[in-house]
């Protein structure tokens, strides 16, 4: 098992990143909780990870804080019918103490909110879960934290318009229908919004 890597960020986008060990380029699926708590690239991270390992492939994902890879093995491990892809819209839909209120008071509404999520599944999640959400730890992975670094080719605003953009078209939203969703949602939140509000803000929002 993996247990976390440490070294230079490399390429950087919403849902992956490229992180350099020792010579070695590891692709690490990451949520957007972890995206807007990244380094600029090029600088030193660390990441806590899990490794899934199926037939076909080896899959690599990386959190930025313990909470949120304990909550990612819990739905994975514990609710049926959760995988790896689900748990990381979860992971992106909502914040870990977000997500822990709403299985303590069974907001449904609330959870089948997130992409991905229906009302037979959160229902399920409420079930599986709610004895279980006590066991967070928290705080950040030791390590450098900061803002993304997003290049000068365009404005700081348009580049998290396109981060938004690519992690809803990651997501499986169509890439005309997520632009016009995180304008949208950019409207409403105005220009100091994060790429992870943004994000959020579209998911509840639903495709136009």
């Amino acid at each position: 098992m993996i247990a976390f890597l440490q070294g230079r960020l490399l390429d950087v986008l919403p849902t992956t990143i490229t992180v350099e060990v020792h010579g070695i380029g590891y692709e690490v699926l990451i949520p957007l909780s972890s995206f807007d708590r990244l380094p600029a690239a090029g600088q030193e991270v660390r990441l806590l990870t899990h490794l899934v390992v199926r037939e076909d492939a080896h899959t690599l994902y990386g959190f930025m804080t313990a909470s949120e890879r304990d909550l990612f093995r819990l739905l994975i491990h514990t609710v049926s019918g959760v995988g790896p892809k689900l748990a990381l819209n979860v992971l992106s839909g909502v914040s870990v103490s977000g997500f822990s209120s709403a299985v303590a008071s069974g907001d449904i509404k609330a959870l089948s909110g997130i992409s991905g999520v229906g009302r037979k599944t959160a229902e399920r999640i409420i079930v599986e879960l709610k004895d279980k959400m006590g066991i967070f730890g928290g705080g950040p992975a030791a390590g450098a934290a900061g803002s993304p670094g997003m290049g000068s080719v365009v404005s700081a605003t348009e580049a998290r318009i396109n981060d938004a953009t690519a992690a809803l078209v990651a997501l499986g939203f169509k890439a005309p229908d997520a632009l016009q969703t995180v304008r949208g949602a950019f409207a409403l939140l105005g220009e100091s919004a994060s790429v992870e509000q943004l994000v959020r803000a579209s998911l509840k929002r639903g495709s136009p």
